[in-house]
């Protein structure tokens, strides 16, 4: 007879939680509220009939029962998605689930994407631009594209695009910041997310740091160029991401463009370079960079 089963997403919940000894953490890394993970535990200590965790005046501790049940439960979910995996590796299709920054996905990956589908029909894309960073992992996200300069260990770092910053706004305002001596005079539009900015922009060419306080700020870069185009002030523009607005004269570059020592990174697990779907990915997402930067 088969044996009774434990509310398996509760196992993960009850994993997370263990592991970061924090429901609100273990609510960030699941992207869920801290209230559902609480609710999943205790529906998990109902089951078995003993409480889990204890909280103290030093925070949230496992219980004797926890600490014996946390190694029972991360293997049986490493089994489950490693055994997951080579079904899928088996048969060189099922899912392929990749995390994005919002900006490139639109401009960059989007518009090539139907190549890679004409090749691999079998494969099924899920792409998700939220901008909390995945983990990488079995039976979770299988690729990420990252921007930042590919010194992540652990990891295989593939560049796919360089970036160039050059300022732009609209063709409206453009005599009013055209010929500035200092870009203090200017008003500036600001992404939050982005590591590489105004303050790199300044320190390459020579100019005074801009204020970071004053302008408006966003927290994507498609905020920021949607801004400028309406006449709200200068963006650093990412070349090849505002290409189009520059290509169409929604937006004008305004001074130097500089080369950015950020890049855009196709970043995968070493343990998962040979699945199938991941390795027709990066080859054909190479190719596709190579081809772009000729």
């Amino acid at each position: 007879m088969r044996s009774r089963l434990p509310p398996l997403n509760s196992l993960r919940l009850f994993e997370a939680a263990a592991r970061l000894s924090s429901f609100k953490n273990a609510a960030e890394e699941l992207l869920l509220t801290p209230s559902a993970v609480s609710h999943g535990i205790q529906s998990l200590e109902e089951w078995l009939g003993v409480p889990l965790f204890l909280r103290t005046s030093k925070g949230l501790v496992l219980s004797e029962a926890g600490r014996a049940y946390v190694p029972v439960v991360r293997q049986a979910l490493d089994l489950l998605a490693s055994g997951s995996a080579q079904v899928i590796n088996r048969h060189g299709s099922g899912q392929l689930s990749i995390t994005a920054a919002p900006t490139f996905g639109a401009r960059w990956l989007l518009p090539r994407l139907h190549k890679f589908r004409a090749l691999h029909p079998e494969i099924q894309i899920v792409i998700d631009t939220a901008q909390e960073r995945a983990e990488l992992s079995e039976g979770g996200v299988d690729l990420a594209i990252r921007m930042g300069r590919g010194n992540w260990q652990g990891v295989i770092a593939d560049k796919l695009v360089a970036e160039e910053l050059v300022p732009v706004c609209a063709p409206s305002i453009r005599e009013r910041v055209q010929g500035l001596a200092d870009i203090e005079q200017a008003p500036l539009i600001h992404v939050t997310r982005t590591s590489e900015d105004w303050a790199t922009w300044a320190a390459e060419t020579g100019r005074a740091v801009p204020d970071v306080a004053r302008g408006l700020r966003f927290d994507t870069i498609q905020m920021a160029f949607q801004a400028a185009s309406r006449g709200l002030g200068v963006a650093m523009g990412r070349k090849p991401l505002v290409n189009e607005e520059l290509a169409a004269g929604a937006l004008v570059e305004v001074w130097e463009a500089v080369p950015s020592k950020t890049a855009y990174w196709l970043v995968g697990a070493e343990s998962r370079a040979d699945d199938p779907r991941i390795a027709a990915f990066r080859a054909w997402i190479l190719q596709e960079s190579a081809v772009s930067s000729a």
